[in-house]
């Protein structure tokens, strides 16, 4: 299990744990993101800045500190099929 901070774009990880106090809990309750649901990672921002994931169809930017306070746990071949893959050599 990991940070939802430390996730790949493109990929999808499910919600297991929100460590926080009660206003962090209840400011991700308002966004739609509870304990269970399946996030996708749409893009990080550069330099620091929020993370913006899809939860429900919406997307969502959450700052990198609040991203640290959810744990996930990355789903088994969750690669977005839009993200490019890296190609072998010797094909």
């Amino acid at each position: 299990m990991t940070t939802l901070e430390k996730i790949g774009v493109g990929r999808r990880a499910t919600v297991v744990e929100i460590v926080g106090g009660a206003g962090v809990r209840n400011h991700l309750n308002t966004l739609g993101i509870h304990m269970g649901d399946t996030i996708r990672v749409v893009e990080r921002a550069p330099f620091r800045g929020p993370v913006l994931v899809e939860i429900h169809g919406t997307r969502v930017a959450l700052g990198r500190g609040v991203a640290r306070k959810v744990t996930v746990r990355e789903d088994a071949g969750s690669q977005d099929a839009a993200t490019p893959r890296p190609r072998r050599e010797g094909r």
